[in-house]
């Protein structure tokens, strides 16, 4: 099987959207959307009036008219709303979501996979969360339904996802374990594509690549995944968005940053030995450290930042370029943040004036919960389940069993990628949702793509580049 060199990184919610996907899948190498909030993305994207019809043209294209034509009747206003009203609600996951709010994701996630496979015979990908576990199995289904060549999927440990994808691909149902906090014993969700009549027909069965940071892990993967594990995206500490935590004892350098040490390096030669496909990620997107992967034996690069800040990428379009000026100027930096995720997982944050990466901006912010795809799941004393975040309103928290330092310096990433893609929600009070960017740490190396007077650059010009003197 002849594989890419070149793997578009999954980022963020939309900025690796279709448009970016197709770009590259165009180019001869894998385009990758992002799956993570594909619900409310798709159902924004209606409100706003589907601008150049792209969502219904997807959607005309989805195998269950009769659910089709309920998404659009519950999301799309035609022309747009009104730009000071908020945006509708979404309900928020739980194990046993409502009949409504599966078939949203279901369609979104074909949408957004058809639309990135349109008119091509190149390949696409989708991009997933393990930490974001409740709609992964729904959402899921809705790429194989268009047909999605490639799962890729980190922040956490995906064990349970290649046996899912088993299930899904034959027509049958599924189940995913669901991590309890606090040590609590795990519980499960369910999904029979079936009692939601989306048919039983066998689909095909994509490639699934885990991201991994550690021998060790991928080890792990191949001994106990509950189906096939067809390759690896190595991601080093200095990739964008959520990194895995440093091994052994947390430990913070003078700037409060995580500090990866000789133990959080990777053997690629180790990694090669492990007889998988795999990529590297994380300050790769160089011709020379292509050909460095290669000579070890394997496949390419998989490539974040560099396509987050070209022209196709969902970022929004005017802060897009506000970066990149202040990257040419020097001014641009990335923190890593190990305590704005409610994950726990130490997240890069792109230092940019007006985004929630100052504190006195994320002040402001009334403190809540209404999107929710970082909740956790925890039991009540009578054994029931529910659920919390460690981002939402401390007292509602800790009313959850929380404790109150997990709720220190934690962020709402959920609403604040939403207002990196252009699609903000509006609140009652009049507040707007702010942005806050992630990025990784090669960021201001992004200038070799502007030159001495270009003020942006395309999807085309960064694989040109990665693919020179190979």
């Amino acid at each position: 099987m002849e594989y890419p060199q070149i793997i578009q990184g999954g980022m963020g919610i939309a900025v690796s959207n279709w448009c970016l996907a197709k770009s590259v899948a165009e180019l001869g190498q894998l385009g990758v959307v992002s799956g993570t909030s594909l619900d409310n993305v798709c159902a924004r994207r209606l409100q706003m009036g589907d601008p150049g019809g792209h969502m219904r043209r997807a959607i005309e294209h989805f195998p269950f008219p009769e659910i089709a034509q309920r998404v659009l009747d519950r999301y799309y206003i035609e022309g747009g709303k009104d730009e000071d009203k908020a945006f509708a609600f979404v309900p928020m996951y739980t194990i046993e979501p409502d009949a409504p709010l599966v078939e949203l994701t279901v369609v979104a996630n074909f949408a957004e996979v058809f639309l990135a496979g349109e008119g091509h015979d190149g390949l696409v990908g989708i991009n997933y969360l393990e930490k974001v576990q409740m709609p992964n199995m729904i959402s899921i289904y809705g790429a194989l339904l268009a047909g999605v060549d490639y799962v890729i999927m980190g922040a956490g440990i995906p064990r349970e996802i290649p046996g899912v994808l088993d299930c899904l691909s034959r027509g049958d149902a599924a189940q995913l374990k669901i991590s309890v906090d606090g040590g609590g014993e795990d519980t499960w969700m369910h999904f029979d594509p079936s009692a939601f009549d989306m048919g039983t027909e066998s689909l095909k069965r994509p490639n699934f690549l885990a991201i991994i940071s550690s021998v060790t892990l991928g080890m792990a993967l191949l001994k106990r995944a509950t189906g096939e594990i067809n390759g690896f995206v190595v991601e080093l500490p200095v990739a964008g968005g959520h990194n895995a935590p440093p091994r052994g004892k947390l430990q913070l350098d003078e700037g409060g940053e995580p500090i990866y040490g000789p133990r959080d390096e990777v053997d690629l030669e180790k990694i090669a030995a492990l007889g998988k496909p795999f990529w590297v990620a994380g300050s790769f997107a160089y011709p020379g450290r292509l050909r460095e992967v290669l000579a070890l034996g394997g496949q390419g690069i998989q490539v974040g930042t560099a396509f987050a800040f070209c022209d196709e990428s969902g970022l929004d379009v005017e802060m897009r370029k506000e970066a990149l000026r202040q990257v040419r100027e020097g001014e641009l930096d990335v923190y890593t943040d190990p305590v704005a995720s409610p994950t726990g997982f130490p997240f890069k944050v792109v230092q940019m004036e007006g985004t929630l990466a100052h504190q006195e901006q994320y002040g402001e912010r009334p403190r809540v919960c209404n999107l929710g795809y970082l909740r956790s799941v925890y039991r009540r004393e009578d054994g029931t389940v529910d659920y919390r975040c460690a981002s939402e309103p401390v007292a509602s928290y800790l009313k959850k069993g929380g404790e109150s330092a997990d709720t220190e310096g934690r962020k709402c990433l959920c609403n604040a990628l939403m207002a990196n893609v252009s699609l903000p929600q509006r609140r009652p009070s009049g507040y707007v949702e702010k942005p806050l960017f992630t990025a990784g740490n090669d960021l201001p190396e992004v200038i070799r793509f502007l030159g001495d007077d270009k003020e942006s650059y395309t999807a085309a010009e960064v694989v040109e580049y990665l693919l020179a003197s190979r």
